[in-house]
């Protein structure tokens, strides 16, 4: 077994499930669990600076030995997602994989189809790490964790190599929207940096959603239904209504690519009172802003119907297309391009259909594109990984931070 995937088999077992509904920083404890391992597994292989703050950020470098060099910075993120359980998570091996059909659980007859994931043939020969059905596996962004920690060992035991300062992160939270909230530019001090947070071998990204998230509250009457006639005013039916006021295309299921939507994420209530929590995402500004109006005029709809503050709405941007500011540093996307072409890796540039820290980070003036660490299908039952497309991972951030060099 390859060093990369020991690390992710360690990593993987260790909940660091995050939690949206938190106002602390961490929003989970359990995350300290994986970051305390993180800072000696980063001392272990001689990085000496390594540390852990209150908030659960791992930093460390490697000094550079190439002059006039950039101080290029690594990061990856420690929580996993809240939408499938993280806990005991046991991960299976599967060896030469023969391109059919993967029987994660026999007892319980949870099967991952080539079917339903055609992308499966693609992988024919490699060594792939799956869940055992029950729980997600946590490759992201552990898989992205094990293969920033084999860059850095590869520089450190071999010296000869020329590269610039690495700096290293790894942040809490990145699942919930709140991974860079106390990023310390200042301490972490890279020119720019990578995300390694991507899914399948080869792409690089540094376009992403514009996201905000919407919480809408229906108020109703609840009066008993044996005299309720022009007395109930039923605030599910109302949210239903609400609901269907909105584009029956514009979900998940039915956009790719740069098509944006409005996902309903979760739903609940009575009579009395229903809250409805929508998350809104486009790639394009304008076409973002209006799906905000649009919503915004949808809960008009319904208090001009059913009476003033029947409906109340709130909408939180969560981040933004961190595009118009890599344009101006293009660079860096070309020389992950070229380090991929260089170690066989094919690049595939795409737009990313969700988020990255390095969305905040870009916005907060530290540029950091995403680039693939080998998984795929993420937060749910069916997720895995590649274990050649990791390794290709590390081979691809190790050119990059040799070009600069040269």
């Amino acid at each position: 077994m390859d060093n990369v995937t020991s690390r992710l088999l360690k990593y993987v077992k260790i909940n660091t499930i995050s939690d949206p509904k938190s106002e602390t920083l961490p929003s989970t404890q359990i995350q300290f669990d994986l970051a305390k391992i993180l800072v000696e597994d980063l001392r272990e292989i001689g990085v000496k600076d390594a540390t852990l703050d209150e908030n659960c950020y791992v930093m460390g470098s490697i000094p550079g030995n190439a002059k006039n060099a950039p101080a290029i910075g690594l990061i990856a993120h420690m929580d996993t997602s809240p939408e499938f359980s993280g806990e005991n998570v046991k991960p299976q091996i599967i060896e030469d994989y023969d391109g059919s059909d993967i029987v994660l659980n026999k007892d319980l007859n949870i099967v991952m189809k080539v079917s339903d994931f055609p992308y499966l043939a693609d992988f024919k020969g490699h060594t792939l790490i799956t869940t055992d059905g029950t729980t997600l596996l946590g490759a992201d962004n552990k898989a992205g964790i094990a293969e920033i920690l084999e860059v850095a060992k590869y520089f450190i035991d071999n010296p000869d190599v020329k590269h610039g300062d690495i700096k290293i992160c790894f942040t809490p939270d990145e699942e919930v929207g709140r991974g860079t909230e106390k990023f310390d530019l200042e301490k972490f001090g890279a020119d720019f940096a990578y995300t390694l947070d991507g899914s399948f071998e080869g792409e690089i990204e540094y376009e992403n959603f514009n996201a905000a998230s919407a919480v809408v509250k229906i108020h109703g009457t609840n009066i008993h239904p044996g005299s309720a006639k022009h007395k109930m005013k039923n605030s599910l039916l109302i949210a239903m209504e609400f609901n269907a006021l909105l584009p029956v295309f514009d979900v998940p299921q039915y956009t790719e690519g740069y098509e944006g939507f409005y996902h309903l994420d979760e739903a609940g209530g009575t009579v009395e009172l229903t809250t409805l929590e929508y998350i809104i995402r486009d790639h394009d500004m304008e076409k973002f802003t209006a799906r905000k109006e649009f919503m915004t005029k949808a809960a008009a709809f319904i208090n001009e119907k059913y009476g003033e503050g029947t409906a109340e709405i709130e909408i939180k941007d969560s981040y933004f297309n961190m595009r118009e500011h890599i344009l101006p540093v293009m660079h860096i996307v070309d020389s992950a391009v070229a380090a991929m072409e260089k170690t066989g890796v094919k690049p595939i540039v795409k737009a990313i259909r969700g988020g990255t820290d390095g969305a905040a980070l870009s916005y907060k003036g530290l540029p950091t594109p995403n680039i693939f660490t080998g998984g795929f299908n993420y937060h749910g039952r069916y997720e895995a990984v590649s274990v050649q497309s990791m390794n290709k991972a590390v081979a691809t951030v190790i050119e990059i931070l040799k070009s600069y060099a040269q």
